[in-house]
């Protein structure tokens, strides 16, 4: 929706194609060129579809039964700082991990783009009730569970970028890669490397086969996953702005003893190493 048409008929948005066609409808309805003051597409455009034109749809998906879930992944859009892909230690870990996502804000959310937004579980502007208490609502499933059948829970970053402003993964149909890690995590099948902020894969257990490696070379994979330090110490301070919004009355003591627990592995860390990356361990 709120995309442009081209004359043909097809949609188009900006970045789309490397070549802007000369002549298009914007969003609104108007003739557009590429000497026009104003984007052909709105800020904040997607496209929907209906699940039963998905290729892949589980036959389950509708069973009134339920499924056994298995993992929930928790995904933030974030330039800097946070890895493609990290498994929590532990369910309350999993939840903090999951009361820290933020992404750098769009269109949409602000009318601002580029400004780094705390947004937990990606429900923020969804939540009803207050958020300490939602926080408490997860960690209570977690208590009262068998914790053999807790589902894992990952933290995903498909928008890393480099030092050259370009993206370090490709996203879209490739993330199916880092997927099948995480249920390989879930199957007990491969193993993980421990850092300060949780497990994150080693770079060799990546299935990449198939994956452009003349633009996606181990460099930028490596960047993709690497955890840094010296950016999680801005990190820290950030989240701990955001959880002084929520008020100590209100905040779970499990939250704040998690972030307790992070700062002093980071410190650790940072005695032990200067930088972790794929391939090093810590000791």
């Amino acid at each position: 929706t709120n995309v442009a048409l081209t004359d043909d008929g097809d949609v188009w948005w900006e970045g789309m194609t490397p070549d802007v066609p000369a002549h298009l409808t914007d969003w609104r309805r108007r003739d557009w060129t590429p000497q026009s003051n104003e984007p052909a597409a709105h800020p904040n455009s997607r496209y929907c579809t209906p699940i039963a034109q998905c290729p892949t749809v589980a036959p389950e998906w509708e069973d009134p039964a339920g499924v056994p879930i298995s993992a929930l992944l928790f995904g933030g859009r974030r330039a800097t700082t946070i890895p493609l892909i990290t498994q929590s230690l532990s369910w309350a870990h999993g939840v903090f991990l999951a009361s820290t996502l933020s992404s750098e804000t769009t269109a949409a959310a602000t009318g601002r783009q580029g400004v780094v937004r705390r947004d937990p579980m990606a429900m923020l502007p969804f939540l009803g009730y207050h958020v300490g208490d939602y926080f408490a609502h997860w960690l209570d499933i977690g208590a009262r569970a068998n914790p053999d059948l807790l589902p894992k829970i990952f933290y995903v970053n498909w928008f890393r970028r480099g030092d050259d402003g370009e993206f370090l993964w490709p996203g879209f149909g490739e993330n199916s890669r880092v997927l099948k890690w995480a249920l390989q995590r879930v199957e007990g099948t491969v193993d993980a490397l421990r850092t300060p902020i949780g497990d994150i894969p080693h770079f060799d257990d990546l299935d990449l086969d198939g994956l452009d490696r003349s633009v996606y070379d181990d460099t930028k994979i490596r960047a993709a996953l690497r955890v840094d330090p010296s950016e999680w110490e801005r990190e820290i301070a950030s989240i701990d702005e955001w959880y002084a919004t929520i008020g100590g009355n209100k905040l779970p003591d499990v939250l704040c003893q998690q972030l307790g627990d992070l700062k002093q592995r980071l410190s650790t860390a940072r005695r032990d190493v200067a930088q972790v990356s794929v391939g090093e361990r810590l000791t």
